[in-house]
């Protein structure tokens, strides 16, 4: 029987408007009643406006694709979210102003940088397995947290062109950790009309973490732009681009926003994939042996790098199905700028339409036995799912522009973490998805590893 890895419990009806704002505050997955996964499109009143599920390949490519420049607009919800954190960033602008920073941020993780930035992810990779093969054997080790540090440092060396080192790591770590467990997950203000342009209120231990994290990268932007050395690094090259249409760089507030952004994306979403990829192997001896078998054949001892991943076909597959279950943001939304229609049903201007990759990748139509852990389905030989059933970067104009930068980084990092180690979660450890921004298995993974052979 294949494995199937822990999901929330679900209603047997559909939460009414208090108990899903109830509900939702504490963790957005639990709101779905089972019927959701399956049901193709749904529409409901919420306050003052109507909440919109789409869930099938053909209203996904709708919303993000076909009608996007109506759907381009976060949700107020997901921007209030994310507003003292990044600003004005890429992640939560939208029309001219996203079009603009699109195009001088996405060169900067663009697949074809993959040869410049793979060789900083094997050495960091590399450093983090002598760094457990130091750890006390039996004592436990929060591998959340691990993952965490380690992407941090991946993303200093890529994107900003130096180590983080271990304080700052720290520093970003709980900081992206403590934001996400304090910051209000919904926006009551706009759902009872309240004008966009009015600010929310934001808790006092929620603009401690946005600090703490601005700190960190203000100083790394600070130590590369203003030190006077010209070495190369991606940073610096995105603060040296020109705003298309203008000879003019970013504004240093801006350049902070879309470096944090690039912090966020490539720190905080891969960490959380590895630590899911690490548990669940954890659980599951049929995939850990196989990928073990893979990883001796290919690597014998050695660090993965970005040379090795065609022949590494299960890693790839457990990596992507461990996405498919646990997509990194699990639910999109966005704000209709005007009126449209879904499969003859009106859509408001206002209105908040969501495409759920938490929904659609467990979705029974779409996937067979769809709660089970079988990275079989994405090995080569397998049909490919649609491109618009499986989106854990997103999809359209607005997809992930590090998606590729992302997957190779998680492969590199759990190939090399794997081979070197065995994994036992602590007993007594109850592991649940909880999703605040991005989706986490709880606040601490505790494991024991030891070093294999």
């Amino acid at each position: 029987m294949p494995y199937t890895p822990p999901y929330p419990p679900r209603p047997a009806y559909t939460p009414g408007p208090l108990e899903l704002l109830r509900v939702g505050a504490r963790n957005t997955l639990a709101v779905w009643p089972a019927a959701a996964f399956s049901r193709d499109f749904s529409r409901r009143p919420l306050f003052r406006r109507h909440l919109v599920v789409c869930n099938t390949p053909e209203t996904v490519a709708y919303v993000f694709v076909e009608r996007h420049e109506n759907f381009q607009r976060k949700s107020p919800q997901h921007r209030h979210a994310l507003l003292p954190l990044l600003g004005d960033g890429l992640f939560v602008s939208d029309g001219p102003l996203w079009r603009e920073r699109r195009r001088v941020v996405a060169p900067v993780t663009h697949a074809t940088r993959l040869p410049e930035l793979a060789p900083a992810i094997t050495e960091a990779a590399a450093e983090k397995v002598a760094s457990w093969a130091r750890h006390p054997p039996g004592e436990p080790l929060d591998v959340l947290a691990e993952m965490g540090h380690l992407t941090a440092e991946i993303i200093c060396r890529t994107i900003f062109g130096r180590a983080l080192g271990a304080e700052a790591a720290r520093a970003v770590v709980a900081g992206f950790a403590e934001y996400q467990r304090h910051v209000s997950q919904l926006d009551i203000w706009s759902l009872l009309g309240l004008p966009d342009w009015m600010p929310r209120p934001v808790g006092l231990r929620t603009r401690a973490a946005a600090r703490r994290i601005h700190r960190v990268v203000d100083a790394l932007i600070a130590d590369i732009l203003d030190s006077g050395r010209e070495e190369a690094s991606l940073i610096r090259a995105m603060a040296e681009a020109r705003v298309p249409g203008t000879n003019a760089p970013m504004d240093r507030r801006a350049f902070r926003n879309e470096a944090i952004v690039l912090f966020m994306a490539g720190h905080e979403t891969t960490a959380n994939t590895l630590a899911w990829a690490l548990f669940i192997l954890s659980q599951d001896e049929a995939s850990a042996s196989r990928l073990r078998t893979e990883l001796d054949t290919v690597l014998a001892g050695r660090p993965a790098s970005l040379a090795d991943l065609p022949a590494l076909p299960f890693t790839r597959a457990v990596i992507d199905e461990t996405l498919r279950l646990y997509p990194p943001v699990p639910i999109l939304s966005r704000e209709a700028l005007g009126p449209d229609e879904i499969l003859g049903k009106p859509i408001a201007r206002g209105d908040i339409v969501i495409v759920a990759p938490w929904l659609l990748h467990r979705n029974p139509k779409l996937w067979d036995q769809p709660d089970a852990f079988l990275p079989d389905r994405f090995m080569p030989d397998a049909p490919r799912p649609s491109r618009h059933a499986y989106i854990p970067f997103s999809v359209g104009p607005r997809v992930c522009t590090g998606q590729h930068l992302g997957l190779a980084e998680a492969i590199i990092c759990l190939a090399s973490l794997f081979q070197a180690f065995e994994m036992e979660l602590v007993p007594g450890t109850e592991v649940m998805p909880m999703s605040r921004l991005t989706l986490r298995p709880g606040d601490t993974l505790p494991m024991r590893i030891s070093r294999r052979g």
